[in-house]
């Protein structure tokens, strides 16, 4: 019996990927859990298993397809079970295969659905000219749309979450969609739409909209030899989200330090035993103790901001994410629960997500949900930097490289190990003065971490 096998959701508001690596041919038999392609989105790469068994009879897409969640991906035939129909030929390519189990267009215009939007794919090149008579005039070309715009067909991008609580306040997803120009919707601005009496306007673009626009460059080669490396999908993401975050939101950077002579003994001391567990006790794993404190004592900066509907949400849990330097850019994977996790806990689950994000295996789900953000480049070097806020965050922490330097201590210099610290915060929710007592907090939790114990988290 032939069965095909479905791109699964691969989390909130993913609705494709991109092949990267193929792992099996027609012919193979696979097991349960095996890795079967590498697939590309947004925010992640890593490594799709599968959730059958039995012989591959026919691959349905190919290296470089965007493939949509719900696609058919292989055809397979379960063990036991002989197969529906012989493997293509070895010449064909799984492009090639994948045309062939398409089934033909029917005869006369077809309308357009939801059916047809599933997967945008580069358009093909013109074939070559010929003799041949010419061809009936094609169809018009589809227009160009922004990955935001609302979809034809009322295909709405909305998690399950969003679309039972649209059914409950009796709104159309669709009509929301349209209200704010963009295929995805949160429950906030199906909750704004409700109380706007369901006849919300197109928001005005902002002035500094036009920032956002791509410019064009000039043609470099005129002055001389150039190279050419087109953007991965995780780095053109980022690349996005960083420039409409610092046009978005007014960032302020705070600046301090925190002496971590006393703690810095304490970490080389017990280091061994938190590897014995599996771990890597480092300043960021504690520092990810130290944060779930904080955090708890200045919600604010563990909240988001809500401009459409005037809110600030706060969140009653502390998921951090934690930049992790990759060959492949920047990933944030999420370590979550932090404040319900002790130092080696931390520091276990920070060693394992770090590993799966540079392995390439792992999962736009591990990526999601953060709501405080840490990045430290001391391993690399540096005094100081002024890291970005990554919305809908409203604060991160930077952790610069620490330093033994003169302090003057009881009538006398000492030699002290000082670590720099800064946080970028939203200053449309945060003023300056609650940053500086949240990360005047954090130093003197490094600095005696017994009020960590004192006070509680």
């Amino acid at each position: 019996m032939s069965k095909t096998f479905t791109l699964p959701a691969l989390g909130e508001g993913i609705d494709f990927a991109t092949v990267v690596e193929l792992f099996v041919k027609p012919g193979d038999t696979i097991a349960e859990e095996q890795a079967i392609m590498s697939l590309e989105t947004d925010k992640a790469q890593f490594e799709l298993p599968s959730t059958m068994a039995g012989t591959i009879e026919r691959v349905l897409v190919a290296v470089g397809d965007d493939v949509a969640i719900g696609q058919a991906v292989l055809a397979i035939a379960e063990s036991g079970a002989p197969a529906a129909a012989p493997p293509p030929d070895a010449a064909e390519t799984p492009q090639a295969a994948a045309e062939k189990a398409v089934p033909p267009a029917p005869a006369g215009p077809v309308a357009p659905g939801p059916a047809l939007e599933k997967v945008k794919t580069p358009p093909r090149p013109p074939p070559p000219a010929t003799n041949a008579a010419p061809e009936p005039p094609a169809a018009p070309a589809r227009e160009e749309r922004s990955p935001d715009a609302p979809r034809p067909g009322g295909s709405v991008a909305a998690a399950p979450s969003v679309r039972r609580l649209a059914r409950e306040l009796g709104v159309r997803l669709e009509d929301v969609a349209a209200s704010l120009g963009s295929a995805r919707v949160t429950a906030s601005d199906v909750e704004a739409f409700k109380r706007s009496g369901g006849v919300r306007p197109a928001a005005e673009p902002p002035p500094v909209a036009g920032l956002l626009q791509p410019q064009p460059l000039p043609d470099f080669s005129r002055w001389g030899e150039i190279e050419i490396e087109d953007m991965s999908k995780i780095r053109r993401k980022t690349a996005e989200n960083m420039a409409r975050a610092w046009i978005e939101i007014p960032t302020v950077t705070h600046h301090d330090e925190a002496d971590i002579t006393k703690l810095e003994r304490l970490r080389k001391r017990y280091a061994p035993r938190v590897k014995e567990a599996g771990g890597n006790l480092t300043w960021t794993a504690i520092l990810l103790n130290v944060l779930a404190g904080a955090l708890k004592r200045f919600p604010k900066l563990n909240a988001s901001v809500d401009m459409a509907g005037h809110r600030i949400i706060y969140k009653k849990y502390v998921h951090i994410g934690v930049a992790v330097d990759t060959e492949r850019g920047l990933l944030v994977p999420v370590i979550r629960d932090v404040d319900e996790k002790n130092v080696v806990e931390l520091a276990k689950a920070l060693h394992e997500m770090s590993e799966a994000a540079r392995s390439r295996n792992i999962t736009p789900e591990m990526m999601q949900g953060a709501t405080f953000t840490i990045t430290n480049l001391g391993g690399i070097g540096g005094v100081a930097f002024n890291p970005i806020v990554n919305p809908p965050q409203v604060a991160i922490l930077g952790v610069s490289r620490s330093s033994t330097r003169p302090v003057w201590r009881d009538e006398k210099f000492e030699p002290r190990q000082i670590l720099p610290l800064a946080v970028s915060y939203d200053h449309r929710i945060i003023d300056g003065a609650e940053a500086a007592r949240f990360l005047r907090w954090v130093c003197e939790a490094l600095e005696e971490p017994f009020l960590l114990d004192l006070e509680g988290q």
